[in-house]
């Protein structure tokens, strides 16, 4: 079956390939400000069942819509991470002033990593939806690394504003426990499952 991604996330991307699937990529852009919950896993499954939601009238044509054509069933793929540090949600960071604070403060606590998958089959609108938590110990950042990762411009898109995929954070990294994939955004196995499950 057809599979789309809903995610413009380069990370998420590089996981699916890495899996050996083939895929089209679809952007949401909700609001995610929108939505508030205190507890991580509720906040991450709220967001990647508003990004589906969000595509799906965009995936189906109208059901009266003279122009509407035929559509291939496909397995939509949506998902949110955020990180949970020291008692504290951090989605993307507000601003660069914000990303230059959250990646000071790594290094004295672990840092989890809690990524939702939602998988769903676009000609049944059935779901099945999965959270994965992982974690990261990082030694305390360099400041002429942070300056650095800030000049990248990718901190405001990223989770905690940083993304075990920079080849520059690698000597900082002290221990992983769980998955790799699930720490840049797409957990390989709770994927692969939901894909198997719903799609057969």
């Amino acid at each position: 079956m057809k599979l789309i991604l809903g995610s413009q996330s380069k990370s998420r991307r590089a996981v699916l390939e890495s899996m050996g699937y083939e895929f089209e990529v679809m952007s949401s852009d909700i609001d995610e400000k929108a939505f508030r919950f205190d507890d991580p896993k509720k906040l991450t499954l709220a967001l990647a069942h508003a990004k589906a939601d969000a595509l799906l009238p965009r995936i189906l044509p109208a059901q009266h819509s003279r122009s509407a054509r035929i559509h291939e069933p496909a397995l939509l793929i949506t998902a949110d991470q955020v990180i949970f540090y020291n008692g504290s949600i951090r989605e993307k960071p507000a601003d660069e002033k914000e990303a230059r604070a959250f990646l000071r403060s790594y290094g004295a606590y672990p840092i989890e990593t809690i990524a939702a998958v939602v998988v769903t089959n676009t000609a049944t609108k059935e779901r099945r939806e999965g959270v994965d938590v992982a974690r990261v110990w990082l030694t305390p950042l360099a400041e002429s690394l942070i300056d650095v990762l800030i000049a990248e411009g990718e901190t405001l898109s990223l989770a905690g504003g940083f993304t075990l995929r920079n080849p520059l954070l690698k000597p900082y990294i002290e221990k992983i426990e769980g998955e790799f994939e699930s720490i840049i955004g797409l957990p390989k196995k709770l994927t692969e499952r939901l894909i198997r499950e719903i799609g057969g």
